[in-house]
């Protein structure tokens, strides 16, 4: 009887977990997407070191399961403890009719199972077979061969799913236990009579209050902004976090002082329609949900920033890496290497006579003489990079120092200055395709990409700063930094090369290092990826066997530099989408659930609109404005969190990520949003209009 009972009230009662069964089913297929990532890659085509990114991603998508899996399990209370206050009266008929509370809780237990079966079911169903698109699109961020694509089932997600999801309903079966057993039967059947104890605030100390949080709220979006720079240390970012936190509740809590009294004064709008019912719902709305608006806000905004961030950071990485990779490979090559020397942690490093003698000959010849054929590779350039003891990052901010040591202390100003011949740079630059440069015999160029560092040379330059190299004085032909680079990278990260005349007067002992760029002598990327192998650092690789010799070379292609970059990219979207998505579906089903309470708990209220004259569309009209306006309230707020956010995660990411590519990615966040929440909107609508319907 107690199971007939069950089917019968779920059938009666799938308006109110349509929204429940729907959280669940969204919750239940993105987790299973995600965590099935681990039998896609079985099927993909990819070299050994994007396997490598891949398990990388899989384990931290691993990782970051158990934190959403912890959100969806309070979310399924949240939403469960919704459904039971909807069911109050009815537990208490229950009760009168002789039923005890051991029974009630087996039919909310039976409940609960059919529910977490159907939605396990669906969402596993849908998970699978989206499943299938995310692995058309992990294929198409790593380049991988689809030929070999098939329909993939993953067992071990789908195992995981269920144990994860089957914890979450235990512990709401217990829950819900718990619960039953402190009811009473007077409770039970006068809970849709009794409303929630609002407390009228004073108007004056609410606007007072409200001036404080958006002072406390400004002051920390300096911090954060402008104020960045001294933030130096994680630790220093804790108080403007607190100070965003606090505000916002502070929002919250004055607006349902004030607000209402506003609006009054404005006799016209306030009298006009349903607005006098709509703002007095709202007020009593925002009032008793305080910390939940709060909550909801700040999980938008995380959200917002999450994804716009996160997408801005793939889009600049993959923009970045034909510009910033324009041949096959780069070699390097300490030269004039000493017997010892002491490492920046203070340990005294040994070199071998063998290591010390090829430091004195060029990388080719090291490449002969270890056994390469010199054909694989093409269009060889190969210049010398010096250095000077009296040029340091220290001694170019000489002028500046005492403000750009304070402001930036974590940089290690005894570094050396890369210095590099013109002609010797513009053969490098010839062969990449970019800007080459002149020089007259007193004149240097700073080549420097990397933001942070070029606003700081900049700041030099600005004023005519001169440098002293090899005994001569050298002015700056530019008063800003000049674009170029040398090293290949998935993005700009050059922090400056000085270039100098060809006359300049750098001896074979300032000689830091050798630096090479080629391509490779192929046609085709099967061609290419086998010359690459050549060079690869794993154990197989020439640059590992050469340093295991002793010599001291290192190399970088553009293979690698591609397939680490992508990787990157693709981790970061995949964790952030996980994380965004999860976040907004939270936020989106507490909305949800608490105006579909508040629809239920004021049923009457809209009945004696109706018996005062009010046809359905203006109820529905009013219903509209009010679930809309609550919708959008900590969505406005979490939308100038995020202005403030993404240019803090901005200014964290410099280099990484390009302001360009932001535009992008928050179109693309706007409609990973308005999909979702909006989805939910309208799902409260319509459940609200059942709800209120007069039956």
């Amino acid at each position: 009887m107690l199971f007939k009972l069950s089917i019968n009230n779920m059938k009666k009662s799938f308006k109110d977990y349509g929204i429940y069964f729907l959280t669940l089913v969204l919750g239940v297929a993105i987790f299973y997407m995600f965590n099935s990532l681990d039998s896609q890659q079985a099927m993909l085509q990819v070299s050994q070191s994007t396997k490598e990114i891949i398990k990388l991603m899989i384990d931290l998508l691993g990782m970051v399961s158990v934190f959403v899996a912890v959100i969806l399990g309070l979310l399924l209370v949240y939403a469960n403890n919704f459904l039971i206050n909807r069911r109050k009266k009815e537990f208490g008929i229950y009760m009168t009719l002789g039923m005890g509370r051991r029974q009630i809780s087996k039919i909310i237990l039976l409940e609960t199972v059919l529910v977490g079966i159907l939605s396990l079911t669906v969402g596993i169903i849908v998970g699978i077979f989206a499943s299938q698109f995310m692995s058309i699109l992990v294929a198409k961020l790593f380049a991988s061969d689809l030929s070999k694509f098939e329909f993939i089932f993953s067992k071990d997600a789908c195992i995981k799913t269920c144990i994860y999801f089957a914890i979450m309903y235990v512990a709401v079966m217990i829950f819900n236990t718990i619960t039953i057993s402190r009811y009473k039967l007077i409770n039970l059947l006068t809970a849709a009579k009794k409303n929630e104890e609002i407390k009228l605030k004073n108007p004056i100390i609410s606007i007072l209050v409200f001036i404080f949080a958006c002072c406390m709220l400004g002051f920390a979006y300096w911090k954060v902004t402008g104020g960045f720079q001294t933030l130096d240390k994680a630790e220093k970012l804790l108080p403007p976090i607190i100070l965003g936190i606090v505000s916002t509740i502070l929002i919250f809590w004055s607006l349902s002082g004030f607000i209402l009294r506003v609006v009054q004064s404005m006799k016209k709008t306030y009298f006009k329609g349903t607005n006098m019912f709509i703002l007095r719902q709202l007020n009593n709305k925002i009032n008793t949900t305080v910390i939940s608006m709060s909550v909801i806000c700040l999980m938008l905004f995380m959200t917002i920033s999450i994804l716009s961030s996160s997408l801005s950071l793939k889009n600049t990485l993959q923009s970045e890496l034909v510009e910033m990779t324009p041949v096959d490979i780069n070699l390097t090559k300490t030269a004039n290497l000493p017997e010892s020397t002491t490492n920046r942690y203070g340990k005294e490093i040994y070199y071998s006579k063998e290591a010390r003698e090829d430091s004195k000959i060029s990388i080719q010849e090291t490449l002969k003489n270890n056994g390469l054929d010199m054909n694989v590779l093409k269009d060889i350039v190969e210049i010398p990079i010096y250095t000077d003891n009296n040029l340091t990052w220290g001694t170019f901010f000489t002028d500046n120092f005492d403000e750009i040591s304070k402001n930036f202390p974590m940089l290690q100003y005894s570094t050396a200055e890369e210095i590099v011949k013109v002609s010797d740079y513009n053969k490098v630059a010839q062969l990449y395709g970019i800007e080459q440069y002149e020089l007259k015999n007193d004149e240097y160029i700073v080549l420097c990409d990397y933001k942070v560092m070029q606003k700081m040379r900049n700041q030099v330059l600005a004023n005519g700063n001169t440098l002293n190299i090899a005994g001569k004085t050298y002015k700056s032909k530019y008063n800003e930094c000049k674009s170029g680079f040398l090293d290949m990278a998935g993005s700009h990260i050059n922090t400056g090369i000085i270039l100098v005349p060809d006359n300049c007067n750098l001896s074979q002992d300032s000689k830091e290092k050798m630096f090479l760029a080629a391509n490779y002598n192929a046609d085709t990327d099967e061609e290419k990826q086998e010359i690459n192998k050549i060079f690869s650092s794993d154990d197989s690789g020439l640059i590992q066997n050469l340093s295991n010799n002793g010599l001291d070379i290192d190399g970088m292609t553009k293979i690698a530099i591609f397939e680490s970059s992508v990787g990157l990219a693709t981790i970061v979207t995949f964790i952030a989408i996980y994380l965004g998505v999860i976040f907004l579906i939270a936020s989106s089903a507490i909305l949800a659930l608490k105006q579909l309470t508040e629809s239920s708990d004021n049923k009457q209220r809209y009945t004696i609109l109706r018996k005062i004259g009010c046809d359905e569309k203006m109820i529905n009209k009013a219903l509209f404005w009010q679930i809309g306006i609550f919708f959008l309230m900590p969505l406005v707020l979490a939308i100038i969190h995020s202005v403030f956010g993404i240019q803090f995660a901005m200014t964290v990411l410099d280099g990484l990520a390009s302001a360009e590519e932001l535009l992008p990615s928050i179109i693309a966040t706007v409609i990973i949003m308005a999909a979702i929440y909006g989805a939910y909107f309208l799902a409260t609508y319509f459940g609200s209009k059942n709800i209120i319907r007069e039956e």
